[in-house]
């Protein structure tokens, strides 16, 4: 979307005009379809709940979006983030993760590679259903910052200086708080998969 539509989407949907929330949801259905679909996994009826659910909560919410804290993009893939989140918590009330074997330490190792950059492609063990699951649980253990810095710059493959320019801040800081986001990422990581093989009957 382009700078100008996104102003003219936002003047409206301060100024509470029906047609600037339909401008919204042309613009923005599609990301918000695949920032779900990468956050909870690919079932479309449970994709399309959570995506109807931030559309609504975007509804509910929109007078107070404020263009001075973040585009309108960031403010809805926010809102998308934790409503799957809350589908995801809910999900796992009732749901154990299978046990797989050793998951932890070469796992971990390999996917901290990846994420420092150190290997070039993401380990082979991510397309496993578990441990995408645990890649999604550590992702939500994690503040939406965070959360949102790591999406878009590992999977929609975001230059840190796109980020930056979405930000407002130089392309320094986005590294940094990078360096922060994997860090948080990776204890997460590591207190969730012990821990989960654990209430498994797993390792001690």
């Amino acid at each position: 979307m382009d700078e100008n539509q996104d102003r003219q989407i936002a003047q409206g949907l301060l100024e509470g005009k029906p047609e600037a929330f339909h401008a919204l949801y042309d613009a923005h259905y599609e990301q918000v379809w695949r920032c779900v679909s990468r956050l909870i996994g690919a079932c479309q009826a449970d994709v399309g709940d959570v995506v109807q659910e931030t559309f609504l909560t975007a509804a509910r919410s929109a007078r107070t979006y404020d263009p001075s804290r973040g585009s309108l993009w960031l403010w809805l893939s926010g809102i998308a983030r934790r409503r799957a989140g809350d589908y995801f918590r809910n999900w796992r009330r009732d749901q154990r993760i299978a046990p797989g074997g050793d998951l932890a330490s070469d796992v971990a190792r390999r996917l901290t590679r990846w994420l420092d950059a150190s290997d070039q492609s993401p380990p082979d063990a991510l397309i496993s259903a578990e441990v995408a699951l645990l890649v999604r649980t550590a992702l939500f253990e994690l503040s939406d910052d965070y959360q949102s810095l790591l999406c878009a710059r590992y999977c929609d493959d975001v230059s840190t200086e796109d980020l930056a320019r979405g930000r407002g801040c130089t392309a320094e800081s986005i590294r940094s708080k990078l360096v922060r986001a994997r860090r948080a990422f990776r204890d997460a990581f590591a207190r969730i998969a012990p821990s989960e093989r654990k209430s498994q009957g797993g390792e001690s």
